[in-house]
């Protein structure tokens, strides 16, 4: 007890000492900027290196106290107890408001001890400014612990055992769904710091984008995954027979993704065309006030989610953060508009500037009504004085069409050419997607005979037919010139642009995850049913026939288990197992275990919804294509990745107009 006491001290005082830190830090570099002090700035460096070591071993402290069960810490008293594995006692860490602070905290510092280090000479100019965006976001997150949800608050008494981490956030997907989110959040804090370090300083050349490409990659694709992560759990453990349901929390976590999408592709006409230099930063303060935003809905109480928070004090503050965060970042975006000015404007409606600027748009189209939906409760409160919940079918018709656009101009946009397109340019490239288009609307449209799917299979089809049309085009330029096979023509066309066709599989994972979710939206097939033992029911091709209940005991739970048998197109298939399990301390919580046997074509998906005298009642669905929506995230991530990899170390520039600029400061730098 004594050892634990010491550590969680140790991490307590850390955790008091870092704001210090911090506030130093923002002052120091402010001065040392404006006063021209080199060393300064060097010793802001400094603290934030002091603030990251000191948030670290704060969050050690607070493991160690999960990994012994010092439940005189309140937050591990309420997010563990004896009975909970190893497993989940660690992920318990970000289980609650006050450790998923902590969480943030340290990533952040972390990350933006990385980029300081990693940017300090090639950028010194913008350091200054960047640690002051940067430490003023960790002195937020510090002094929210420290004042309303502390990590390492005791008790003041030693309790025999905790409460326990809710039943349904111990699962492997929620081990993963929440840090992914969280880290995605965060990293969008280091294009932020950059972009407003340009405005503050006044150097808006596209370095800062350079500097911070790979972290926004970085950012977008551990949002991406931190997504599917959490459709994924939605999918095995809620037991609704869906993945994506747009909760409120879904939507939030969805909207800073789709600003940081809108982001990547601005910034390419950026640096390649030097035009849109206005709305590339308004997508980027979009992109993290987005994402403080997502925070705030989730920790505030303010609205009713499986997924987020119960009330908490912490709404007010992050509410007044985020308001001031917007209005700094646009006064500041105000400030520099004169110098803002594109020098280039748009030569075509029918270019890749122009494919470019309408998926923005887009875009922000699906943001601003999503946002919609999810503060139109709050709205409708505040008007009339009830919640009025805007619900699924709101999206689909809202954001539907604009989402199938948006895949439309995905498929477009690679066929485009930079500034015009001549007509035997479009004949040339659009030709064979409008072939497999056409083809696949009239198939369709003869089978299906139904307006949307038939339009959104056909749409799919087009973009992904772009895509192969593109990889197969390259493949065979290198096989010509080069004489390589098919393989090594492919690796080596992926290795030498990696940025392009990375991004290229990118769009293959989300045409993927478009098919999955085109099929389940549309032809998903549910029934529900009680059986005795020995009865059968069908859905779709499937016949089930309840066997018996098997209950079982191991360690912290107790399961009871239905045996089905189940044919499909009347011949035996499998033998399945949904059930119920009630963890140890949670027995008004049970937990569904479902029956999830996927296909390439479709998952028959099964649940327990009660037992009684009669036999017992289960819920079935027949949910077409969503194995695709899981191969998507995997491609998606692969194409991410590539996109990400660095090509090589970039060359130094070292313009002699620069050099003399920055002589004064570098002088400082080289003490380093």
């Amino acid at each position: 007890m004594s050892t634990t006491f010491d550590v969680v001290n140790l991490g307590a005082g850390a955790l008091q000492l870092a704001p210090f830190f911090a506030l130093y830090a923002v002052i120091t570099a402010w001065l040392g900027d404006r006063m021209s002090r080199p060393a300064w700035v060097l010793s802001a460096r400094n603290a934030l290196y002091a603030v990251c070591g000191l948030l670290i071993l704060a969050s050690l402290a607070l493991l160690y106290a999960f990994l012994v069960k010092d439940y005189s810490v309140f937050y591990v008293y309420q997010n563990t107890r004896n009975s909970q594995s190893l497993f989940y006692t660690w992920t318990a860490f970000w289980g609650g408001n006050a450790g998923s602070l902590l969480f943030w905290a340290v990533g952040l510092s972390i990350f933006a001890s990385i980029a300081v280090t990693a940017n300090w000479r090639s950028q010194y100019r913008l350091m200054p400014y960047v640690i002051v965006v940067l430490m003023i976001i960790a002195l937020f997150f510090l002094l929210l612990m420290l004042f309303v949800s502390n990590p390492l608050r005791r008790l003041a008494f030693y309790p025999p055992d905790g409460q326990g981490l809710n039943p349904l956030l111990q699962d492997p997907g929620m081990a993963f769904h929440p840090p992914l989110l969280l880290l995605g959040y965060m990293s969008m804090s280091i294009p932020y710091a950059f972009a407003m370090a340009a405005l503050l300083s006044g150097r808006l050349d596209a370095s800062w984008i350079r500097a911070t490409r790979s972290w926004t990659l970085a950012a977008w694709g551990v949002l991406s995954m931190g997504l599917l992560f959490g459709a994924w759990w939605a999918y095995r453990v809620l037991g609704w027979g869906g993945y994506w349901g747009w909760d409120p929390v879904e939507n939030v976590a969805l909207i800073p993704w789709l600003a940081a999408t809108a982001y990547i592709h601005s910034v390419i006409i950026t640096e390649k065309r030097q035009m849109l230099k206005v709305w590339t930063l308004v997508l980027v303060i979009l992109s993290f006030t987005l994402s403080i935003f997502g925070t705030f809905i989730v920790r505030s109480g303010v609205i009713t989610s499986v997924h987020s928070f119960a009330q908490s004090a912490i709404g007010p503050w992050f509410f007044s953060f985020l308001g001031l965060s917007l209005i700094l970042s646009l006064f500041a975006l105000l400030y520099r508009l004169p110098q803002l000015g594109s020098t280039r404007s748009l030569d075509s409606m029918f270019s890749r500037e122009s494919g470019f600027l309408f998926n923005n748009l887009l875009l922000l189209a699906v943001i601003f009504a999503t946002t919609v939906g999810v503060l139109f409760p709050m709205i409708s409160e505040l008007m009339q004085g009830v919640q009025i919940t805007v619900g699924p079918p709101f999206y689909n018709q809202v954001d539907g069409p604009i989402l199938l656009a948006l895949m439309a101009l995905m498929g477009a946009g690679p066929l485009l050419p930079w500034r015009t397109i001549s007509r035997n340019q479009f004949i040339r490239r659009f030709r064979w997607p409008l072939v497999v288009f056409g083809a696949v609307l009239v198939a369709l449209g003869f089978t299906l005979r139904a307006v949307w799917p038939v339009l959104a299979f056909s749409v799919t089809s087009f973009t992904a037919a772009t895509l192969v049309q593109e990889f197969a085009q390259g493949i065979s330029a290198r096989r010509a010139l080069a004489g390589e096979s098919w393989l090594q023509a492919a690796a080596r066309l992926v290795a030498r642009a990696r940025g392009r066709y990375g991004g290229y599989l990118v769009h293959a994972g989300l045409v993927f995850i478009a098919f999955g979710i085109i099929g389940s939206q549309f032809y998903s097939q549910e029934r529900g049913f009680t059986l005795a033992s020995g009865q059968s029911a069908s859905i779709g091709r499937f016949s089930l026939t309840y066997l018996d209940m098997q209950p079982s005991r191991s360690v912290g739970q107790q399961t009871v288990t239905a045996r089905m048998s189940v044919q499909r197109n009347g011949a035996p298939w499998r033998v399945i197992g949904p059930g119920k399990r009630t963890l140890d301390g949670f027995e008004q919580q049970p937990v569904s275990n479902i029956a999830i046997e996927s296909t390439l074509v479709e998952d028959l998906y099964v649940v327990i919804t009660g037992w009684d005298e009669n036999g017992v009642s289960f819920y079935a669905f027949v949910n077409p294509l969503v194995i695709w929506v899981w191969i998507g995230g995997l491609v998606l991530a692969l194409g991410g990745l590539i996109a990400w990899w660095p090509e090589g170390h970039p060359k130094a520039v070292t313009a002699r107009a620069e050099a003399e600029s920055v002589a004064p400061l570098a002088q400082g730098a080289a003490h380093d």
